[in-house]
Protein backbone atom coordinates (compact mmCIF):
# COMPACT_ATOMS: atom_id res chain seq x y z
CA UNK A 1 0.00 0.00 0.00
CA UNK A 2 1.16 3.50 -0.79
CA UNK A 3 1.74 6.40 1.54
CA UNK A 4 2.03 10.16 1.39
CA UNK A 5 5.11 11.58 3.07
CA UNK A 6 4.95 15.24 4.10
CA UNK A 7 8.32 16.98 4.29
CA UNK A 8 9.53 20.45 5.19
CA UNK A 9 11.89 22.14 2.73
CA UNK A 10 14.89 24.21 3.82
CA UNK A 11 12.87 27.38 3.17
CA UNK A 12 10.18 26.26 5.64
CA UNK A 13 7.61 25.35 3.02
CA UNK A 14 5.88 21.97 2.86
CA UNK A 15 5.59 19.38 0.10
CA UNK A 16 4.63 15.74 -0.20
CA UNK A 17 5.70 12.66 -2.09
CA UNK A 18 3.40 9.75 -2.87
CA UNK A 19 5.34 6.53 -2.45
CA UNK A 20 4.33 3.13 -3.78
CA UNK A 21 4.36 0.06 -1.56
CA UNK A 22 7.98 -0.61 -2.61
CA UNK A 23 9.04 2.84 -1.33
CA UNK A 24 9.54 4.38 -4.78
CA UNK A 25 8.31 7.96 -5.20
CA UNK A 26 5.62 8.02 -7.88
CA UNK A 27 4.27 11.58 -7.50
CA UNK A 28 5.66 14.82 -6.02
CA UNK A 29 3.79 17.98 -5.11
CA UNK A 30 4.48 21.65 -5.48
CA UNK A 31 5.60 23.70 -2.47
CA UNK A 32 2.96 24.86 0.01
CA UNK A 33 3.33 27.70 2.50
CA UNK A 34 1.37 25.89 5.24
CA UNK A 35 0.97 22.29 6.36
CA UNK A 36 -2.81 22.68 6.05
CA UNK A 37 -2.47 23.61 2.37
CA UNK A 38 -0.18 20.61 1.89
CA UNK A 39 -2.72 18.30 3.53
CA UNK A 40 -5.44 19.75 1.29
CA UNK A 41 -3.21 18.93 -1.70
CA UNK A 42 -3.01 15.32 -0.53
CA UNK A 43 -6.79 15.13 -0.27
CA UNK A 44 -7.05 16.53 -3.80
CA UNK A 45 -4.68 13.82 -5.08
CA UNK A 46 -6.77 11.14 -3.36
CA UNK A 47 -9.93 12.54 -5.00
CA UNK A 48 -8.52 13.06 -8.49
CA UNK A 49 -6.14 10.07 -8.84
CA UNK A 50 -8.81 7.57 -10.01
CA UNK A 51 -9.97 9.85 -12.86
CA UNK A 52 -8.33 9.26 -16.26
CA UNK A 53 -9.09 12.79 -17.45
CA UNK A 54 -6.99 14.27 -14.62
CA UNK A 55 -3.70 12.99 -16.08
CA UNK A 56 -1.83 15.32 -18.42
CA UNK A 57 0.87 13.37 -20.27
CA UNK A 58 3.95 15.36 -21.26
CA UNK A 59 7.34 15.02 -22.93
CA UNK A 60 10.24 16.92 -21.36
CA UNK A 61 12.90 18.81 -23.32
CA UNK A 62 15.22 15.79 -22.94
CA UNK A 63 12.65 13.53 -24.62
CA UNK A 64 11.58 11.68 -21.49
CA UNK A 65 7.93 11.12 -20.60
CA UNK A 66 6.18 12.36 -17.45
CA UNK A 67 2.72 13.33 -16.28
CA UNK A 68 0.98 15.91 -14.15
CA UNK A 69 -2.08 15.15 -12.03
CA UNK A 70 -4.55 18.01 -12.46
CA UNK A 71 -7.21 19.13 -9.96
CA UNK A 72 -10.76 19.99 -11.01
CA UNK A 73 -9.79 23.69 -11.10
CA UNK A 74 -7.00 22.97 -13.62
CA UNK A 75 -4.15 23.35 -11.14
CA UNK A 76 -1.26 20.85 -11.13
CA UNK A 77 -1.33 18.94 -7.83
CA UNK A 78 1.43 16.44 -8.52
CA UNK A 79 4.17 15.64 -11.01
CA UNK A 80 5.68 12.25 -11.77
CA UNK A 81 9.28 11.27 -12.23
CA UNK A 82 10.58 11.12 -15.80
CA UNK A 83 10.26 7.86 -17.71
CA UNK A 84 12.22 6.47 -20.65
CA UNK A 85 9.05 5.35 -22.45
CA UNK A 86 5.33 6.01 -22.63
CA UNK A 87 4.79 2.44 -21.37
CA UNK A 88 6.77 3.31 -18.22
CA UNK A 89 4.74 6.50 -17.80
CA UNK A 90 1.48 4.56 -18.15
CA UNK A 91 2.69 2.13 -15.48
CA UNK A 92 3.38 5.16 -13.24
CA UNK A 93 -0.16 6.46 -13.79
CA UNK A 94 -1.58 3.03 -12.93
CA UNK A 95 0.51 3.02 -9.75
CA UNK A 96 -0.81 6.45 -8.69
CA UNK A 97 -4.38 5.29 -9.35
CA UNK A 98 -3.82 2.15 -7.27
CA UNK A 99 -1.90 3.73 -4.40
CA UNK A 100 -3.26 7.25 -3.85
CA UNK A 101 -6.92 6.79 -2.86
CA UNK A 102 -6.25 4.75 0.29
CA UNK A 103 -2.69 5.85 1.06
CA UNK A 104 -1.77 6.73 4.64
CA UNK A 105 -0.14 10.06 5.50
CA UNK A 106 3.10 10.36 7.47
CA UNK A 107 5.47 13.21 8.21
CA UNK A 108 9.25 13.26 8.10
Amino acid sequence: MGKFVIKTAKNGQYYFNLKAGNGQTILSSEMYTTKTACTNGIESVKTNAPKDERYDKKTSSNGKQYFNLIAGNGQVIGTSEQYESSAGMNTGIASVKANAPDASVTEE
